[in-house]
This record gives C-alpha cells, sequence and structure tokens, in this order.
C-alpha cells in the first residue's frame, strides 16, 4: 500500500485528490497539512510512503520540509505540487531531494501517475514543466558539497567504513548519503551508484 501525506492549504484540492483516490486499492492518504511545520509532524507521527508537497507553505516552505523530511526519513519520497513551473522552484526542489515535480493544475490522473511512479522508485516530472535535460543528468545541481565529497571516495573504491573514518562521520551517516544519491540520480542500488561514481569522477 503507497501511504501518502499531501502538504496543500486548499481544502478543495485535498478533498479532490482524497475522493479521487478512495477507489485505488493500492493508493490510501493518510492526512493533510496546510504548513510546512504540520507537515513535519504528520510525517513524524505516520511515516507515509510518500508526499504530495506544496512549495509555497507558511511557517516552513515545501523546500526546506523536504529536506528534512529525507533527512530524517531517507526511504519517504517527495513529489513536488504546485502552481509553479519556474525553473529555479524546479531546481531547488530538485536538489533539496524531491523525485517528482507536478503542477497542480494537472488531471487526478497525473497525479495518480506520478504517485505510482515515484512510490516505486523511479523519478516523475509533468510535461507541463520545462526540465532540461541537463539538469536531469548533472548532478552537481542535486547533490550537496558532501554527496559530491563521498562520491569521490566511492569512485576511488572506498567502503563506507573508509570513507566515514576519512571524513570523520559515522558509517551510518555515510549510508544515508549513498541513499540520498541513489535516490536524487535515479540509481537502481549501490552497483549503479559505483559506475555513476566512476564515470563522473573527473567532474567534480
Amino acid at each position: 500500500m503507497i501511504t501518502v501525506a499531501i502538504a496543500e492549504d486548499h481544502q478543495a484540492l485535498i478533498d479532490g485528490i482524497t475522493s479521487f483516490v478512495k477507489y485505488e486499492d493500492d493508493i490510501t492518504i493518510i492526512g493533510h497539512a496546510n504548513n510546512g511545520e504540520a507537515l513535519l509532524k504528520l510525517v513524524r507521527a505516520r511515516r507515509p510512503k510518500l508526499v504530495l508537497c506544496d512549495i509555497r507553505m507558511p511557517k516552513l516552505d515545501g523546500i526546506e520540509a523536504t529536506k528534512i523530511i529525507l533527512e530524517e526519513h531517507p526511504n519517504t519520497k517527495v513529489v513536488a505540487f504546485t502552481m509553479f513551473d519556474q525553473d529555479d522552484a524546479v531546481k531547488q526542489m530538485l536538489a533539496a531531494g524531491a523525485q517528482g515535480y507536478i503542477l497542480k493544475n494537472s488531471s487526478l490522473e497525473v497525479v495518480l501517475e506520478a504517485i505510482r511512479t515515484v512510490a516505486s522508485g523511479r523519478t516523475y516530472y509533468d510535461k507541463k514543466i520545462h526540465l532540461p535535460d541537463a539538469e536531469k543528468n548533472n548532478s552537481k545541481s542535486v547533490l550537496s558539497s558532501r554527496e559530491r565529497e563521498i562520491l569521490q571516495l566511492i569512485a576511488k573504491g572506498h567502503t563506507s567504513h573508509q570513507i566515514a573514518d576519512e571524513l570523520f562521520i559515522g558509517k551510518s551517516t555515510v549510508d544515508t548519503h549513498r541513499k540520498n544519491m541513489i535516490r536524487k540520480l535515479g540509481l537502481s542500488g549501490a552497483g549503479e551508484l559505483l559506475r555513476y561514481a566512476v564515470e563522473k569522477k573527473y567532474e567534480f
């Protein structure tokens, strides 16, 4: 079952999605929040598999909320759900770790498709938004400086223990960064991450 939390301040939109989804056997809405702080409380309490997250929210915006959610819950997926299709908004949400980006004026069928696609570990971008190919593939735009540092060490064949020792951080922290990089880059596992690191090692 794909459990979904919605961060959105328009109740009519929440009601519309909830009514549409209730007939789906594999998706259930477990709660909604109308600001970023309430969203964090909801995610911490209910641990949804996926979050539909607005960008513009009071108290804490969707970009910062996404960063915190994925830092605390690396296995949670985030789909940006917004009226904004500007390049900067797309880039910032992708950099924060969102794996999908859909517009609020999209059909409910698109919402379902995005939920299922991202929940399966793949990325989903609304066809209406402008997403240059360079942005899809340029890891510099989506990885943090620490992640790029770890990627360089992965390319050198270092294990998580060795990376942890070299960077003076815990092995569990390294493992979390690995999971986040796999998610952000749309890779399928540790083997693909190693291959990607070796291919990109001269670009950092």
